[in-house]
């Protein structure tokens, strides 16, 4: 039989409101917080300050069902929660992260469990690197609530979230695995409650292993998506060479694509991150490597795969640009080239890290003149690269007729409408950097992209 629990989310970013509207659909009872008065009464009134696929709708629901509100933090705020979950901001900073903001709400959380009788548990569901709950929190909690983590005290955990941004709704609902990270069985007990309607494999574990779990997660996918950034290269470099055929001979590989008892493949999504492109971005990928680099070079051990992970997926935005470069002339000065795409990912409005405004501050910085457009991103991309960078523009496709050149740099959906009137880029320089397309899709266009070049191969030189 179900048995609800009252949850008290702090933070309402990405993963906070996420989780707090999922969890209340699952029929918790659920208050998420945050500092910020216009965000609470914007949520209170069933509107997400976040773009989120289906989280408008969801949202909505579990408030109008009273399942769902929202409240400026303080200690009062936190009500007679019997879990808190703390999701705020984990920032990186010089390469390691930012705790400020994780230190702040276990202050306040610990000074409510100074005067709070009974039993609570309080879980990290924010980023934090192995030994940040046991050590940090639990020393910030412990000291401010004069309580220790145990059942007569308070529990302990720690709940890293697997979310991509752009479908954080589905992946949070329809998970392939849960970890509880727990300190004592107090809390073991409470997550068993929190997620006894999701049926997917559940793994209990300490938290600094929860927290191991989530960086190598996130560091083992952009190794990947790096590894096959820089083959791709060297297959473009070699030349007469498409990656994307290379990669279909490479996952037929029943290791990366397993075969049914019928002769089907599996066609699993890891395979997406061998896709060439130009690059990683968003608020996970680039500040976890580089908070697992610096934890590991803090230990004495030199971390140099992660550093060839995070240099490939620095160079690769203008590695990507050159052979456009080449096209558009010796001197690109006063060029136009339309940008499509500036989100670091198509699904979402973050810019964050987005491989799209380095490909744009380069070109900028070669004297050409770069328009550019993305469905929902454009504001958020201003106001990361600086006004009068760029120039946006509302109709994309009549844009094309003015550019000396194009990139497709985020794969919206929306710019797959260019396969269907391929003539718009008649004579024109085509970049396709997140291979969306076929290299035959626009034959009257000077097509390139990230892994491909159909000139004549290099020859071996023959032995002296």
């Amino acid at each position: 039989m179900f048995d609800p629990v009252r949850i008290t989310v702090v933070g309402t970013g990405y993963v906070g409101l996420v989780s707090g509207t999922c969890l209340a659909a699952h029929g918790h009872t659920v208050r998420v917080l945050d500092v910020r008065p216009e965000v609470v009464a914007s949520i209170n009134h069933g509107i997400p300050t976040i773009h989120e696929k289906g989280l408008p709708q969801l949202l909505a629901e579990v408030v109008a069902k009273n399942r769902l509100r929202a409240a400026v933090a303080s200690e009062g705020a936190l009500g007679d929660a019997e879990v808190i979950l703390l999701c705020v901001g984990t920032p990186s900073k010089d390469g390691a992260i930012d705790l400020s903001q994780i230190c702040a709400a276990a202050t306040m959380v610990g000074r409510w469990l100074r005067g709070r009788d009974g039993f609570a548990t309080v879980v990290v569901k924010s980023t934090v690197v192995p030994a940040t709950t046991d050590t940090v929190v639990r020393g910030v909690l412990e000291s401010e609530s004069g309580r220790r983590v145990g059942p007569d005290g308070f529990g302990l955990g720690m709940n890293p979230e697997f979310l991509r941004e752009g479908e954080a709704v589905s992946d949070f609902m329809g998970p392939d695995r849960i970890v509880f990270g727990h300190e004592d069985e107090g809390t073991r007990h409470l997550l068993d409650r929190v997620y006894a309607p999701w049926d997917c494999e559940k793994i209990a574990v300490n938290t600094r292993t929860a927290e191991m779990i989530k960086y190598a997660n996130n560091c083992l996918l952009a190794l990947q998506i790096s590894a096959a950034n820089e083959l791709a290269n060297v297959a473009a470099s070699i030349g007469g060479i498409d990656f994307m055929d290379v990669l279909q001979g490479v996952s037929a590989d029943k290791r990366w694509n397993p075969l049914s008892s019928e002769g089907r493949r599996a066609n699993p999504g890891i395979l997406s991150y061998l896709v060439p492109g130009c690059g990683f971005g968003g608020s996970c990928f680039p500040k976890d490597v580089e908070a697992m680099r610096t934890i590991a070079a803090s230990s004495g051990i030199e971390p140099r795969l992660l550093q060839s992970v995070l240099d490939v997926n620095a160079a690769q935005p203008v590695a990507v640009l050159r052979p456009f470069l080449d096209h558009l002339g010796a001197d690109p000065r006063g060029r136009i080239v339309l940008l499509l795409g500036l989100a670091f990912k198509p699904g979402t409005d973050d810019v964050r890290e987005s491989s799209s405004l380095r490909m744009a501050r380069h070109l900028v910085e070669l004297g050409v003149q770069v328009l550019a457009h993305d469905p929902i991103a454009a504001a958020n991309a201003v106001a990361a690269i600086g006004d009068g960078v760029i120039r946006l523009v509302d109709d994309w496709k009549a844009a094309i007729e003015t550019a000396d050149g194009v990139i497709v740099a985020t794969p919206w959906p929306d710019y797959e409408g260019l396969a269907d009137a391929p003539n718009l880029l008649d004579d024109k320089i085509f970049l396709d950097a997140r291979r969306m397309f076929r290299p035959g899709a626009f034959p009257n266009a000077h097509y390139v992209a990230v892994g491909y070049s159909p000139k004549t191969p290099l020859q071996p030189k023959a032995s002296a």
